[in-house]
């Protein structure tokens, strides 16, 4: 049977090559191509007919017709999809909705997930990611061990029992080759466990044993899955358990805070590889595709069109966007698109700059509503994260996780200011070092910051506060956010997330 899948698997990584070469080749092309593809199979939807697809022959007249919408302002239309009407949005029946956090109406969004995103988007970009690490690492020898995914759950859609609702990397999973299935652990019914706490324990059992190769998943809850495996296993290092484990695939959040902790505490080796991807509940839409430079290489042949916003436009119904063809390096913009699951004109919220054209690469900037900008400092998701970064480096400290949020005047102190909880894996040497290149970091990345920094004019020092241990995950668990896609806020412009957790740093 591996004889059998690894034969696959170099034939399927050829191709898959061959693929990404075209589209880099020749970018608008390929992305015209989408955008008419999506246009033909949205015509004779009810979206379609609603904003006259049929008469749409080029994107200006898109951009015009066809407004741009945040999940809230979409809603409406995805809760006819998840109640079961069809031909809604897509011209295909929706199975399977992503369930994710991160909107402001409900505890949870709902994303539609056609069999042509699983396919033509999820699954092509994991055989790409696949396909590139096997091409910049021909001596690899991930196809001899397994690949232990961290992922979500699943459970029926609570509108209609017909088709089913969980975590993206749970739909993939529930959906995948027998190839692809026999290449991973744990087993099924473990991966897709609802109760976290127990499905970390089960999870830990089943695969110490394992010739785990590489991992997916989200930082921090690889980070508590390895802990626990450590802690059953009586070991140190990771590699002392998965002695061939090479690769971690990781995405959801930023890696800075954390590279420094998976190479000196998680996986003690310089011969560990990381590999960044930009998989959401809407799409697949990037992938480290060079491992000297931390951005990734734009998917442009998944069935995702994609528009850029500056930020200036973000929030307007018809904002005026760019195409691929008319971004500029270095600039930051809040990303639209339009799927192949009926997701049109769609605000997912992350913003974006461009690091390279040739071929287009990008980084992670932040969110549209992640963020401080209490005194005009506009403190991006970016910033904090080299800033943390760069303060762990100057006091050999480690970072678990961290949220902040602005102290507004009159509040706290006559003056506005940030205040931090961090909870750390190692502590600082000294702290009221970290504070200080915290400080400097952000005043040298964010002009604005260092602005109303300059003698203490509008903000003061930022206010540390060092969380106990595990007070972020029970903090998730308190709101029922552990696991899969759920992640802290990093950044809030409100004190909703810190005044929460605060009383629980007292109650320690």
């Amino acid at each position: 049977m591996r004889e059998i899948v690894n034969w696959l698997g170099n034939k399927m990584l050829t191709r898959r090559i061959v693929r990404i070469e075209e589209f880099i080749a020749e970018p608008y092309r390929t992305q015209e191509r989408v955008f008419q593809y999506l246009l033909r199979r949205g015509q004779h939807t009810w979206w379609g007919k609603k904003y006259g697809y049929h008469e749409i022959n080029n994107l200006e007249t898109f951009k015009a017709r066809v407004p741009a919408y945040t999940y809230e302002e979409f809603y409406p239309y995805i809760e006819r999809v998840l109640k079961g009407e069809p031909n809604v949005l897509w011209d295909t029946p929706i199975k399977h909705f992503s369930k994710s956090s991160g909107t402001t109406n409900a505890r949870s969004k709902f994303i539609p997930v056609s069999d042509e995103a699983l396919q033509d988007c999820h699954y092509a970009a994991g055989k790409d990611m696949l396909a590139l690490y096997f091409h910049n690492n021909p001596e690899t020898k991930l196809f001899t061990g397994k690949g232990l995914a961290v992922g979500g759950s699943s459970h029926p859609n609570p509108y209609n029992d017909k088709t089913y609702c969980g975590d993206v990397s749970a739909l993939i999973m529930l959906n995948l080759p027998i190839w692809a299935e026999y290449m991973r652990t744990p087993s099924m019914d473990i991966a897709l466990m609802d109760k976290w706490e127990d499905k970390i324990l089960k999870m830990a059992e089943a695969t110490r044993h394992e010739d785990v190769t590489s991992i997916q998943g989200v930082p921090t809850w690889t980070i508590f899955l390895i802990q626990k495996v450590l802690e059953l296993s009586g070991k140190s290092d990771i590699l002392d358990v998965w002695e061939n484990l090479e690769c971690f695939f990781h995405g959801a959040v930023s890696f800075e805070p954390y590279r420094s902790l998976f190479r000196n505490e998680i996986v003690r080796s310089p011969n560990m590889r990381y590999m960044e991807v930009y998989n959401a509940s809407e799409g697949f839409f990037g992938l480290q595709d060079r491992s000297d430079l931390h951005e990734m290489l734009l998917l442009l042949d998944h069935g995702v069109y994609y528009e850029f916003a500056p930020l200036d436009q973000a929030d307007e119904m018809f904002p005026k966007t760019l195409s691929l063809d008319e971004v500029q390096l270095d600039t930051k913009y809040a990303m639209i698109i339009s799927t192949n699951a009926g997701l049109w004109r769609y605000k997912i919220g992350d913003t974006i700059k461009f690091t390279s054209k040739n071929p287009y690469r990008i980084r992670i900037t932040g969110r549209t509503k992640h963020f401080i900008n209490a005194f005009g400092e506009e403190l991006v998701i970016e910033n904090a994260d080299y800033a943390i970064a760069q303060a762990c480096q100057a006091t050999g400290a480690e970072i678990k996780d961290f949220t902040a949020a602005p102290i507004y005047f009159g509040e706290k102190q006559e003056k506005g200011g940030h205040e931090w909880i961090i909870e750390f894996i190692k502590k600082p040497d000294i702290t009221e070092k970290f504070v200080a290149k915290l400080d400097e970091s952000l005043r040298q990345i964010n002009s604005d910051y260092d602005a109303k920094r300059t003698a203490n004019i509008a903000l003061m020092p930022p206010k540390l506060h060092i969380a106990p241990s595990n007070t972020f995950y029970n903090w998730m668990k308190k709101r029922g956010k552990l696991g899969g896609q759920n992640k802290v806020p990093r950044l809030a412009n409100s004190r909703e997330y810190i005044d929460d957790i605060l009383p629980m740093l007292i109650n320690n």
